[in-house]
């Protein structure tokens, strides 16, 4: 069976942009023709010959190396992968009736807004309350469910502590075509950020490998030799610089697992109330106590890390039509920079 369930590895609730071997064929050195979709009908298990010819079209299907179509003929030799967004595990996930924010929503996708404080997938302590609990029993009531069997298929992931947009296929094709474009990193996305300080340069790419950190495995550390961890690059541009904080744009080249978290405590500004990397404390700013007080209560109007996934666009599966959507921001993210901005304007 192709799987399209979600695997969290370690709690860490972003995935990478990367797509992970599910199935590896050699084809025997008397092997006579046949076609590849039949090839793989053969060989896997409870899959359906409609899933194989998604999979193969989406491009997630490779013949030695390459890119193939469903009408090739196997020869003596090949080896044939079949490459999904996630790693090869597959996990029970209960129905539960939790209200959705849907922004979009058709036959092969829909785009939801998913708030601060909710997991994306179940894992170690997080087994019911996640968005795929919703969106398992939002497909169940759909009239296109599969008789109470259609799962969600996630091909991207924010963090529990972070607002914003998210894309979920409802199809096999869909789930295919779309890991494909995050895969390519062809998808565009956008966050919103308060940091602290103001970076040397307005605007600016950070171009760092980062992986898991040999100290703590819930914390991702930059590697800027390039030695460990994989490429990861974020555009940076300030909006609203604010003297001790500054509100910025990221925008993602590569998906990798709290990439802009990593990468703005690596340039020396880490997220605002970001208690993994450092920002939950005062990094910039005065020794006053009037001062510590306001910062504190700057982390009781947004008690958790300012990270919002503000824009997504994406090509279509089936329509291939452009597509691009924005949520505006958290009201408690708004509050914190107006907040900001009034103390500002008062002691500047």
């Amino acid at each position: 069976m192709i799987e399209d369930v979600e695997y969290s590895p370690d709690g860490l609730e972003e995935k990478d942009d990367e797509l992970y071997e599910h199935f590896r064929f050699v084809a025997d050195k008397g092997q006579s023709p046949i076609r590849l979709d039949k090839f793989l009908m053969d060989r896997i298990q409870n899959s359906t010959r409609s899933r194989i010819q998604a999979a193969i079209e989406a491009g997630t299907v490779q013949l030695n190396e390459q890119p193939t179509k469903n009408s090739y003929k196997i020869k003596p030799n090949d080896v044939v992968r079949v490459l999904l967004s996630q790693p090869p595990r597959e996990d029970v996930v209960l129905p539960e009736n939790i209200p959705l924010e849907i922004i979009y929503e058709d036959d092969e996708l829909l785009v939801v807004n998913k708030p601060a404080g909710m997991v994306v997938h179940p894992a170690y302590n997080n087994y019911t309350g996640t968005l795929v609990n919703a969106l398992t029993y939002h497909f169940q009531n759909l009239p296109t469910g599969r008789n109470g069997t259609g799962r969600p298929g996630l091909v991207h992931r924010i963090d529990k502590d972070t607002s914003g947009l998210l894309v979920i296929a409802k199809t096999e094709y869909a789930m295919a075509h779309l890991a494909k474009q995050f895969f390519d990193h062809s998808i565009e996305r956008t966050y919103i950020a308060v940091i602290w300080g103001q970076p040397d340069q307005l605007e600016g790419t950070i171009n760092v490998h980062i992986g898991r950190s040999e100290k703590d495995r819930r914390v991702v550390a930059p590697y800027p030799d390039g030695s460990q961890g994989k490429h990861a690059i974020t555009h940076y541009k300030v909006l609203k610089p604010m003297y001790y904080v500054s509100q910025i744009q990221c925008n993602l080249e590569t998906g990798r697992t709290h990439q802009i978290r990593s990468h703005m405590k690596y340039i020396g500004h880490p997220l605002f109330n970001d208690e993994t990397y450092g920002g939950h404390k005062i990094v910039k700013g005065t020794t006053f106590a009037k001062y510590a007080q306001f910062v504190e209560n700057c982390f009781k109007i947004l008690p958790r890390q300012a990270l919002h996934a503000k824009s997504l666009g994406f090509i279509h599966p089936t329509t291939k039509e452009k597509l691009h959507f924005e949520s505006p921001l958290p009201v408690e993210f708004t509050e914190l920079i107006e907040k900001w901005e009034r103390y500002i304007e008062a002691n500047g």
